[in-house]
């Protein structure tokens, strides 16, 4: 069952304990504080239910500033190398100018640990991807 874990007019975000699955919604261009508010969130979300899957509906979000796209390098990548995060999915977004920016974090990106990233077009199909068995198991 899916439940909203927080909500606000940039981000949904939610999960479904059954499935170890974290779900983001993200909407429109955010601003730094913004940004990084609900990123720390999605980190306290990860953590706290020691989620397994990840999916990112990045499909209505926009530009990431660069100073943001340095925080995330630097700072979020690790904490998400380190979490129980085996398969992170993300849908898209339909801006050029966040494609740009998502594909500098990951080119910049060197350790990932065991989580496996994958972009997606459609929701069905990152969801199948992330349901499909995982070769690495929680740790109690």
């Amino acid at each position: 069952m899916l439940v909203t874990y927080f909500q606000n007019h940039v981000v949904t975000i939610s999960y479904d304990e059954d499935m170890s699955l974290g779900i983001a919604i993200w909407d429109g261009f955010l601003s730094s504080s913004d940004l990084r508010d609900a990123v720390e969130v999605c980190l306290q979300l990860i953590e706290e239910h020691r989620l397994l899957r990840w999916l990112a509906d990045n499909r209505k979000l926009r530009a990431i500033r660069q100073a943001d796209q340095d925080w995330i390098v630097d700072s979020v990548i690790p904490r998400l190398a380190a979490s129980t995060l085996r398969r992170n999915a993300s849908i898209v977004s339909e801006d050029l100018f966040n494609k740009m920016a998502v594909a500098q974090i990951i080119k910049r990106a060197d350790n990932l640990g065991d989580m496996e990233l994958m972009d997606f077009d459609d929701k069905e199909a990152a969801i199948a991807w992330l349901n499909a068995p995982l070769l690495v198991q929680r740790q109690a």
